[in-house]
């Protein structure tokens, strides 16, 4: 059973076509990629899975359908999505940022044991914290952290709602190189955890390096899908998107 199924995803904005009949599959427990140049449609796909724009066409989460469905609904439902900026709140903790995730009288529960007592004591925050390797730093302020822990800080921030499907758009900008691939093995220990991950992102070296399966758009239609290898060699990909100093 597929964990994220789109049919036939098409969104217009006046008259331009930002998706055009869009219909993929994201396989239960992988690490996929959906990449493409700018303007392709990445985030205005990301955008109509979670209900942010209005779009034709069918979205399931398993076998439950989710288009007919406001963006908090499809949330609870266990869809759940990042946005290009992190936007974390300079005033709390990285641990209290995370906390911000939680939703309903489970978030409010949280706030009222966070200022009693250390994130540490909280089972459930402490783990994913040092899951993703920022036990040491739950009681900073995210500007005291690096631009790859603060990326990591908006990650928990998503991954502490328990999501079945998680969106990421591209969690890995402004990242140097080392900061990229330890997101990526980040990533891939989330996926061994049992959540499933639609990962836009430009860095070719983190998705061709990281994924499993590779989507590709290209003017709001899909252009290609394989497996990292097939999308670096299709010829169409390399004309639209890679180019010849594609990574190795």
């Amino acid at each position: 059973m597929s964990s994220l199924a789109l049919r036939d995803l098409s969104v217009t904005f006046g008259g331009v076509r930002a998706l055009e009949g869009v219909s993929l599959e994201v396989a239960e427990g992988t690490l996929t990629g959906l990449i493409g140049p700018n303007g392709a449609g990445k985030t205005t796909l990301l955008d109509a899975c979670t209900g942010y724009v209005a779009a034709r066409g069918e979205v399931y989460l398993g076998d439950r359908r989710l288009d007919n469905l406001a963006p908090y609904r499809r949330a609870r439902a266990g869809l759940v999505r990042t946005f290009q900026s992190l936007d974390l709140f300079d005033d709390l903790t990285v641990a209290e940022n995370v906390a911000t995730g939680m939703p309903g009288e489970t978030n409010r529960r949280w706030w009222h044991q966070l200022r009693r007592m250390p994130s540490a004591d909280i089972p459930v925050l402490h783990d994913l914290l040092g899951s993703l390797g920022l036990d040491g730093v739950a009681d900073l302020l995210p500007g005291a952290v690096s631009q790859g822990q603060r990326a990591l800080v908006a990650l928990a921030r998503a991954l502490i709602a328990r999501p079945d499907v998680l969106l990421l758009d591209e969690p890995a900008a402004g990242l140097d190189t080392h900061e990229s691939e330890e997101l990526g093995r980040r990533l891939r220990g989330v996926c061994e955890r049992g959540t499933t991950v639609l990962l836009v992102e430009h860095d070719m070296g983190l998705v061709l390096g990281n994924c499993d399966h590779v989507h590709v758009l290209d003017g709001g239609k899909q252009l290609a899908s394989g497996t990292p290898a097939e999308v670096r060699s299709d010829p169409a990909v390399l004309a639209a998107y890679l180019g010849e100093g594609s990574p190795s």
